[in-house]
């Protein structure tokens, strides 16, 4: 009887694979770190796309698997990664955003990180430091390659970083809202969107603002520290 518990039990133990989603124009770098992740059992490419537009408009069919994590680039024909990361995070609020490129200039990794992205690799890195990336990322975790988090920490040491902390045009909406006193449910009627999409932008601005609460988010706005 036990033989033939066995396989159910292994079947319920088994845990989804994670969902993945890149945005690369380069073929040869977009391929390589496809077959890579394929390799791994605890993740798949749910879709592969060389720009923001045409990953935009696969999300309108209500059938497609979304991601739980997009690896996007920033210098795309089109659109570049930079100006879709609001877009994309208005369409997927729940969707963990890991920059992959070639610029490492602090003042645009950091323009990327206020807008939603929650870590950075540079395209130096190695397959196996993207899976790595991508496991810290869905344990909740953020990751930064060692050479982008020194140019980071330089830039921070020589005090060029405003005080004045970026939020999305949407999340600047919904705090804007919170500090009128009004509920997640009369915010989403007047913004047009979900209950639920609210939260995801509420709980996004909190990681942005380092805060814990709506209290310290409302205090910050008051302040004028946000913009």
């Amino acid at each position: 009887m036990e033989n033939l518990r066995s396989p159910l039990i292994l079947t319920q133990n088994m845990t989804k694979p994670l969902n993945i989603s890149i945005i690369e124009d380069n073929k040869s770098i977009r391929e390589g770190v496809v077959t890579f992740i394929g390799f791994h059992e605890d993740m798949k490419v749910c879709s592969q796309h060389d720009s923001v537009e045409s990953f935009l408009n696969i999300l309108a069919n209500p059938n497609i698997e979304k991601p739980d994590i997009l690896l996007l680039d920033i210098k795309l024909p089109g659109m570049t990664g930079i100006d879709g990361i609001p877009m994309i995070l208005d369409k997927l609020p729940e969707v963990d955003i890991i920059m992959l490129t070639t610029y490492e200039e602090e003042v645009i990794i950091l323009k990327a990180i206020c807008l939603g992205a929650c870590s950075y690799l540079s395209k130096k890195a190695r397959l196996e430091e993207i899976v790595d990336a991508i496991r810290i990322v869905e344990k909740g975790g953020s990751y930064m390659s060692p050479n982008i988090a020194r140019e980071i920490v330089q830039h921070l040491m020589g005090g060029r970083v405003s005080k004045a902390t970026i939020l999305t045009k949407q999340q600047k909406l919904v705090l804007e809202k919170l500090v009128e006193g009004k509920t997640y449910t009369t915010i989403a009627a007047e913004l047009f969107i979900s209950r639920h999409t609210v939260k995801s932008h509420i709980k996004r601005m909190y990681k942005t603002l380092y805060v814990n609460n709506k209290a310290e988010a409302i205090a910050m706005y008051m302040r004028g520290e946000i913009r």
